[in-house]
Parts: C-alpha cells; sequence; structure tokens
C-alpha cells in the first residue's frame, strides 16, 4: 500500500496543475481532475458532510464534491478495533489543536483533539449512541426553532439498532429498548459489544441504592439515570460503524459523489467581495497544515509565543469591493471556495451553482466564516479582513462538556479489568485471538458505555441553593468581555432554560464515565459557561484561537464538586465495596479546596465542542436559521455541531448525524418557502421476532402532498403514524420508493363515509426482491372521548401472494383526552376486517396514533393455512416479552389482546359454601392478577408513547 501510494505521488507530479494533490476517491478517477463547477460543495468530511453529500447525490443528476482537509484512514486496526478506542487520539487523524491557557482553572492550556480525517471525528470518537433527553430538543424549539423539538427530530435520529444478542445479559445489565424509537435500516450500525465488565452491574445496583433509577432505553428522550448505552459497532464483525464506511464507501462508485482529501479550504467565495492578501496567497515558513501542537501548556506555536506562525499583515491593499452588510437586509451569493493543500502552495478555486454546506466542525466552521468575512465585525476588522456580513454570533456561544478524571481502583481480583490488556501479556494475546476468531471477549468493549446520567436533585442537598444562585444570576456576569448585545439577549433566553432544567428530578446535569477499573468521571452535561472561537491571524493554516472559559460560570464548578462528593456515597454503598475500591483521586477525606484544586488542573474536554454558529434568531446572536441557512446569505448553510443553540446531554455523533438528515429530508436545499415541507413524524417496521421488514418516513411536501422516503423492505410492512397534525385533502399522493422507483398511491378525504375519516391505500411489498405488490387499504375514523373503528381492506390477489398467513396488528391513540385501543385480526376471505376496539388505557393524550403490521412468511403452504389460536397467542406473547412487557404479565394480557378470556369468572352455584368460598376467592386473586398485568402493560405502553 505505501509503495501504491509513492506510486500515484510521483504520477501525480507529471499531471496538469489542476490535479496536483486532489486525491479523488472513485476507484476509477483516482486524481482525476475537479470539475469547473458543481452544484454544491460541502466543506468537511466528517459525520455530517458525508451525510449531506451522501443524500444529495441519490439523486444522479446532483453533482457535490466535498472536501476534507485530513486524509482517509488505512483501515488501521486502531481505528476499527473497539479495544483501541481513544488509542488513535494525538496521532495522524487529529487536528492536534490545543485551547487558550485557561487563567480561570490553572493557567495551563488544554488540548482539543477534533478529527481530521474522512469520517471526522466518527474516526476517533468513544463510539457511545445516545441521543440526549426530550428537554434538550424541547428547548431548542423554544428558543425560536419551530420543528428542531425532540418529535421533530426522531425521525432522523433513527439508524440500524440490533438490540443486545442475549435476554440474559439484558436482564442482568439492564438493556432494554423501545422499539418506537429505533429504527432498523440505517445506514450506520448501532449495537452492543460482545462481553460485558460485571462491576457495571455493581454501579447500576448502586446508583439505584442511592435513588438514581436506571433508564429504561437511553435513547427514547427519558434519559436521566444510569444506562449501558450501545454504541455504533457493526453487531456481526463487531468494528466501527463510522461515518465513511456506512455514508461513503458502499457509494465511491457513484460517478457524481466526489471527495478530494488532504485539501483545506481557505476562504468562501463571495460575489461582490474580496478577500484579505494572507487569506489568499500563500505563507511559506508558517504553519503548514493547519494543526495544533498537539495540546502542549505552552503557547508556542499559536500566535503568541517566539514559535508562531502569524505573518505580518502587510500589502493588504489589494484590489477588492468592500461590502459591509447587515445580516437582516443583505442577500449575499456564495460563488464557490478557494482551497490549498498546504499554507505554502498556491489556492485554487472550485464553484458552486446551487449551494456551499459548511460542514468543517465547531471550531472550523466557525474559523472559515470568519476568514471569508462573516463574523464580528471588530474581529474581522483587526486583521483586515474585508466585511461582508457583520454577524456577532459567529464564534460566540462555544459550549462542551469539560470532565474531571478520578482514580479509585479496584482491587478485587475476582472481577477481571480491563487494566489487564495492558498489563498481563497473555491474557491480552488470548483476548486478541478470541476477538479474531469469533469476534467475542475483551476486545469488543473498549467503549465506556455503562453511563449514568444524574440530575443533581437527586444527588446533592445543596441543589437548592445552587439553584438560588443560579436563577439571581446577572446573565452578563460570567459572559466574555465585550460581546455584542445579541449575544447577551441569546444567552439571557438560554440561561432561564437550563435554571429552569437544572431544577428538574428527570434531567441530567452531569454524566459518570464509567470504565469498570475504578474510574468515574464526571462531566457537566448542561454547562452555564460560555466560550469563544475565534481567528488569531488572516492565516487560514493558522489554528483558531478556542478559549472554552470551563467553569467561568460557578454553577458549573458546584456541579462538578457535588458530583465528585456524591462518587463518595456511590463508592460506601453495599454494591461497590466488594469491588475494594481505594479513593485516591480524591482521596476519602479531601475538603472542597483540595478537590477544587483536582478540578482546576484536571478539567479536559469531552470533545464535544458546540454552538459556535448557533441555530437562534439573529437577535439572539443566531447565525443560523431554522434551515440551517446563514443570516444575510442566500445559498449558505450550517450543518454540524456548531449550529446547536445549547449543547445536549449526550455523546454527540448521534446528534450530528441526526442534524445533517434532517437538513436533507426535512427541508428543500433550493431556495424555498418556509412551509414547503412540514414534518409529519415517522414511520419504521419490524416483525414481532425483531427481523426487519420495512422502514420509510414521511414528510408532507408543497400542497400538502405527502412523500414516503426510504421503503420496504423484506416481505411485510408496519408502519405507524404518530401526532399526526392534519387530515388529508385535495387528493394528495403518497410515494413509496422501491428500489430507486416511485409508484404512486392514492389518498383521499372520504367525506361521504365520515365526516373525519381518512382513507389511505397502499402497497405491501412481497417477495425477496418485493416485485409483488399487493393493494391495502386503511381507513382512519377520528373520535373524541370515543372508541375509534378501523377498516382494513386486504384486496385480491393477496390470497394468491401470502401462502402462509397475514396478522394484521392496530394500535390506536385517538384525539386528546382519548383512550388507547389495541385489537388483532385475521382473516384468509377477500374483503375488509373490520373490528370495533376495546380500551386498554385512559387519558393518554396525543393526537392519533395507529399501527398497522403485516407479518409475512413466503411458503409452499396452501393459502387455507391461517394462525391457528396457539400460534397467534405465542406470537403476541413474544411481542410483548421483545417489547419489555414482563413474562407474567404477557401471559396474562395475551387473552385480552386475542380475545378468548372469560371476564365474568363466574363461580357456580350448586357448590359448597366453603368450595365456593375458595373458588371466589381464587376468582378475585385471578381478577386482581389481571388487573395488575393490564395496569402494568399500560403504564408501559404509555412510557413507550411519552405520555406517562
Amino acid at each position: 500500500m505505501h509503495g501504491l501510494r509513492l506510486a500515484l505521488i510521483s504520477l501525480a507530479a507529471c499531471l496538469p496543475f489542476s490535479t496536483v494533490g486532489v486525491l479523488h476517491h472513485h476507484r476509477r478517477d483516482l486524481n482525476a481532475p475537479l470539475f469547473d463547477s458543481y452544484d454544491y460543495i460541502v466543506v468537511g468530511c466528517g459525520i455530517s458532510g458525508l451525510v449531506v453529500t451522501n443524500r444529495l447525490t441519490e439523486d444522479p443528476s446532483v453533482n457535490v464534491l466535498c472536501i476534507e482537509a485530513g486524509d482517509a484512514d488505512q483501515y488501521e486496526p486502531i481505528i476499527q478495533n473497539p479495544v483501541y478506542v481513544g488509542a488513535d487520539i494525538g496521532g495522524i487523524y487529529d487536528w492536534l489543536l490545543s485551547t487558550t491557557p485557561q487563567t480561570q482553572l490553572d493557567g495551563a492550556a488544554r488540548p482539543m483533539p477534533q478529527g481530521k480525517v474522512l469520517g471526522g471525528g466518527s474516526i476517533l470518537n468513544a463510539m457511545c449512541w445516545n441521543r440526549g433527553g426530550q428537554d434538550d430538543y424541547d428547548a431548542w424549539a423554544a428558543l425560536g426553532n419551530p420543528g428542531w423539538d425532540w418529535e421533530g427530530l426522531l425521525p432522523y435520529f433513527i439508524k440500524t439498532y440490533t438490540p443486545v444478542y442475549s435476554a440474559e445479559i439484558a436482564r442482568e445489565y439492564s438493556i432494554n429498548y423501545n422499539p418506537l424509537v429505533h429504527g432498523f435500516s440505517g445506514p450506520v450500525q448501532v449495537s452492543y459489544p460482545r462481553y460485558f465488565y460485571p462491576q457495571s452491574t455493581n454501579l447500576f445496583a448502586a446508583l439505584n441504592y442511592l435513588g438514581v433509577p436506571t433508564q429504561f432505553d437511553p435513547n427514547d428522550g427519558s434519559s436521566a439515570g444510569a444506562a449501558f448505552v450501545p454504541t455504533d459497532l457493526d453487531p456481526i464483525n463487531q468494528t466501527r460503524s463510522d461515518a465513511r464506511r456506512t455514508y461513503f464507501d458502499p457509494y465511491v462508485s457513484r460517478p457524481n459523489f466526489h471527495v478530494i482529501t488532504g485539501q483545506h479550504v481557505t476562504r468562501l467565495l463571495i460575489e461582490g467581495v474580496g478577500s484579505n492578501f494572507v487569506v489568499s496567497n500563500p505563507t511559506p515558513g508558517g504553519n503548514e497544515d493547519g494543526n495544533g501542537m498537539n495540546g502542549m501548556a505552552s503557547n508556542n506555536g499559536f500566535g503568541f509565543g517566539p514559535g508562531g506562525s502569524t505573518p505580518t499583515i502587510e500589502n493588504t491593499t489589494d484590489a477588492r469591493l468592500l461590502r459591509r452588510q447587515s445580516p437582516s437586509t443583505s442577500d449575499l451569493r456564495i460563488t464557490g471556495v478557494e482551497f490549498a493543500a498546504t499554507a505554502s502552495d498556491a489556492r485554487r478555486t472550485v464553484s458552486a451553482t446551487r449551494e456551499v454546506i459548511v460542514a468543517a466542525g465547531a471550531l472550523h466552521s466557525a474559523q472559515l466564516l470568519q476568514l471569508s468575512g462573516i463574523g464580528p465585525s471588530s474581529l474581522l476588522d483587526a486583521y483586515d479582513i474585508p466585511v461582508a456580513l457583520d454577524l456577532p454570533g459567529v464564534g460566540n456561544n462555544l459550549q462542551d462538556h469539560c470532565l474531571v478524571g478520578t482514580f479509585y481502583p479496584y482491587n478485587n481480583a475476582n472481577y477481571p479489568s480491563p487494566t489487564e490488556l495492558t498489563t498481563n501479556v497473555s491474557y491480552n494475546a488470548m483476548a486478541e485471538m478470541e476477538y479474531n476468531t469469533f469476534k467475542t471477549g475483551p476486545w469488543t468493549a473498549g467503549s465506556p458505555n455503562a453511563l449514568a446520567f444524574n440530575p443533581l436533585p437527586l444527588i446533592s442537598n445543596n441543589s437548592a441553593s445552587i439553584l438560588t444562585g443560579a436563577n439571581d444570576q446577572d446573565p452578563t456576569a460570567y459572559l466574555p468581555d465585550g460581546v455584542d448585545p445579541s449575544i447577551i439577549a441569546g444567552y439571557t433566553l438560554q440561561k432561564q432554560s437550563l435554571v429552569r432544567r437544572l431544577a428538574e428530578t428527570t434531567v441530567a446535569s452531569y454524566e459518570i464515565i464509567n470504565n469498570n477499573a475504578g474510574s468515574l468521571t464526571v462531566a457537566v452535561m448542561h454547562p452555564f459557561s460560555r466560550g469563544q472561537c475565534y481567528i488569531r491571524s488572516a492565516d487560514p493554516f493558522e489554528p483558531p484561537s478556542i478559549d472554552p472559559r470551563w467553569l467561568t460560570n460557578p454553577v458549573d464548578r458546584q456541579v462538578l464538586i457535588e458530583a465528585l462528593l456524591f462518587n463518595r456515597q456511590i463508592l460506601a454503598t453495599p454494591a461497590m465495596l466488594p469491588l475494594l475500591p481505594a479513593q485516591f483521586v480524591p482521596t476519602v477525606d479531601a475538603d472542597e479546596d483540595a478537590i477544587n484544586t483536582i478540578i482546576d488542573t484536571g478539567i479536559r474536554t469531552e470533545f464535544h465542542p458546540s454552538g459556535t454558529c448557533a441555530m437562534l434568531p439573529l437577535e439572539q446572536g443566531g447565525v443560523v436559521d431554522p434551515r440551517l441557512r446563514v443570516y444575510g446569505a442566500q445559498n449558505l448553510r450550517v450543518v454540524d455541531a456548531g449550529i446547536f443553540p445549547m449543547i445536549p446531554a449526550a455523546h454527540l455523533q448521534a446528534v450530528v448525524y441526526a442534524v445533517a438528515e434532517k437538513l436533507i429530508v426535512r427541508f428543500s436545499l433550493e431556495p424555498s418557502r418556509e412551509s414547503d415541507y412540514i414534518l409529519c413524524r415517522d414511520y419504521f417496521g419490524i416483525k414481532h421476532d425483531n427481523h426487519v421488514i420495512y422502514h420509510c418516513e414521511l414528510i408532507c411536501g408543497p400542497d400538502h402532498d405527502l412523500q414516503l422516503l426510504n421503503g420496504f423492505f423484506e416481505h411485510g410492512v408496519r408502519f405507524k403514524l404518530k401526532h399526526f397534525e392534519q387530515r388529508i385533502h385535495q387528493q394528495p399522493t403518497i410515494f413509496y420508493r422501491i428500489s430507486n422507483s416511485f409508484k404512486q398511491l392514492s389518498v383521499r378525504d372520504d367525506q361521504q363515509h365520515n365526516p373525519v375519516a381518512n382513507r389511505y391505500r397502499g402497497f405491501i411489498g412481497f417477495g425477496n426482491n418485493l416485485e409483488r405488490l399487493v393493494p391495502v387499504t386503511v381507513d382512519i375514523l377520528a373520535a373524541v372521548n370515543n372508541l375509534v373503528p378501523i377498516t382494513v381492506d386486504l384486496l385480491p390477489p393477496v390470497h394468491h401472494l401470502i401462502q402462509s398467513t397475514v396478522g394484521v396488528f392496530i394500535t390506536v391513540l385517538s384525539a386528546k383526552g382519548s383512550s388507547i385501543f389495541r385489537h388483532v385480526a385475521w382473516s384468509n376471505s377477500p374483503g375488509p376486517t373490520q373490528s370495533r376496539f376495546q380500551p386498554i388505557g385512559d387519558d393518554a393524550g396525543g393526537g392519533i396514533f395507529f399501527t398497522v403490521v403485516a407479518d409475512v412468511q413466503i411458503t409452499v403452504t396452501p393459502p387455507s393455512t391461517i394462525l391457528n389460536p396457539t400460534q397467534l397467542s405465542s406470537s403476541v406473547k413474544n411481542a410483548l416479552t421483545n417489547g419489555g412487557v414482563p413474562t407474567a404479565a404477557a401471559s396474562a394480557l395475551v387473552p385480552v389482546i386475542i380475545g378468548g378470556f372469560d371476564t365474568t369468572m363466574s363461580v357456580p352455584s350448586d357448590l359448597s359454601p366453603s368450595a365456593k368460598a375458595v373458588l371466589e376467592s381464587a376468582v378475585m386473586e385471578k381478577q386482581r392478577e389481571l388487573q395488575a398485568s393490564i395496569d402494568a402493560f399500560t403504564q408501559w405502553l404509555l412510557h413507550f408513547l411519552h405520555l406517562a
């Protein structure tokens, strides 16, 4: 491979100037010249950049160029194998950035690792996959971003999810999943390792003992408590499922999907706006590759010390048109980008005819906008950069999850420890052999995914006083000096949200990161502190000045102090004492001064910088609107963690994937009316045995037509429509995408049948390639405080195609204030199957919800073989238990759900008094058990629907 690369470099030296240094990642297109222009140019090929490029190029008529400053990895074990999580930080795929000296701590700079590689942070991160809480995204929407609440993002969170492989493991480690919030057909694989350290159960038991709950599903929006979170891990080969391997590698043959690596975008080209001389000309002798100094505390190389690479600003009187405009009234057009391989190389340009989408990460996206003349005018004036848009929010509102490491080594040798992989050569050799041979064992368990997201009121008696102090703060007291009034206005509203959620017992204030070897690292999840990311010169290869300003707001420090004190309580619980923990950092008798010293010297990043190009109203310091368009520019968007108005309580990769997916699906990337695309929630599907059968998403498009995205899988269909806000009128159209082709189906409002009826006609696909389609009709008759009749028509030729069985499972949540209903119906005769549903829960609230499941097995059995009662009972029971209903409750509920349960339970009158008393007692006990089972199931279902 190394020889091949040298040969290609030699070949590149002989090519025309326009192709030198361009690595074109097409198997047939290596080093091919770029087009003169592209429809879209995406800056940064990390998570969001690859998602956007992939989705745009699904249309073969659209050409997209994605430009990455780093190289592509070579599938090294250090990248792919989960045992090496964290080992590649500081290596060749890291930007090696550092913060400014943190004078509010100990005065030292800190490393700020960021991925400089095709795939970005998904190549370097710890692989944890969680979304944060519903409150995180509802807060986004409340700040002026309609459609960005939990319900609006949920369809885009859904990826391929594989439940834990063992029911026994699931019970032991409290691993549950809510099928209503997971998908089974996304590019990214989300699953669990094939090895679990038993210390995790000790930690969860200790937290439960102290009043902290265990989450049912860490990805269902109720995020407070302990949780064994899944990882972006391929469940088959137990390797990292990153953005490069899921959104790029399978699609390299697309002729319209162009990616170049090793190229640093130096500025955006803005129609009518010139550039600073330093930005647009080679700067030999300085920082050649844009990398930092690997997190060294010294400020050399960062523009302050003798090793700084900031060139003298001179000869900046080049001809240019200065267009200093207000973002509220301007309409700048971005015509392309300028880029170079190194600081010494001549700059080159490429044009975009539609849009430029910046996806360079929260730090470099802000830097690029500023270098291009979009940012705070005072900053740009300082470096003589022509101000195209005076946008104060660019580079402000920087947030990060800061963490403090601890050291409580476990001394009970009877527990396996991950430290043995580095201290015991023979143990590690056996683990390596097991991984390579069977894809099991400790090498699959590198990610620290036994976590806890703890609310402050559950762990501290001082929470009330901390809350009072936070509430009484002047919003300007701890912000950077001299910030624009719009930044203050935005932070004022953010602080109100933070204070409110700090008081909640269901909202995480900090995280415990457990490594199963005695480290219970604590990290602030909802920081009150705000930092800045600014250019430090006009040299685009000079790393930006990154000042996270961790703990400048005292609330964040108080949260960490309480978290470290709570660690002591955890270690003293009966569940943790058998591990024989030794408290070294902090020590068991450390007072508040000692704890503060540990905090000041130990603070590091959790690698989650965000918020520097915030999605907020312009008057609140916003940089992008809810369609992720930069204010004042007609064809420029930002899509990465920089757009987060407030950082969620989560590891951020799942959020970034969702934001990028939402940009493509929710919003037309051509300028259009704000109301063009209205999300009508999501559809997805599984079979009762968890085998994938269907996945799709529903979007209301222009004129309220319906566009059903994605498509069918395997032999059947299940779909749901949750909180459907509007009935369909004027004969809109549904499109089912099947193998890149569209089938047109009709949807109509059947006014003659019922004034509030909606009739849906669709197809269920059968066969390995879905070559056979069966028409299906569903009528929804919504009623308030009443039962909801549903009609499902399985029209001919369904009986000729389905040679085994079709079971139609329907769940209905009627209009607000009504009830939940469930029924199962099946038929082997043409025509509709009609049912009236019995209530199983009341006062659920919510909109209209329905699910239709068709479980199909294509066999050679005669069409008359319908599910017999035993098979049906078994199927329903399996569905309940797989969904988390206890086995006993599931058994009791089966006859209620499918019918055949004797609700009277009458006692014969001809019994003796004593026998009658015994039987009556037994009947009453049976009724109590049944009612308890129904109550438990109702609560479980309400929890799944986020209604309890």
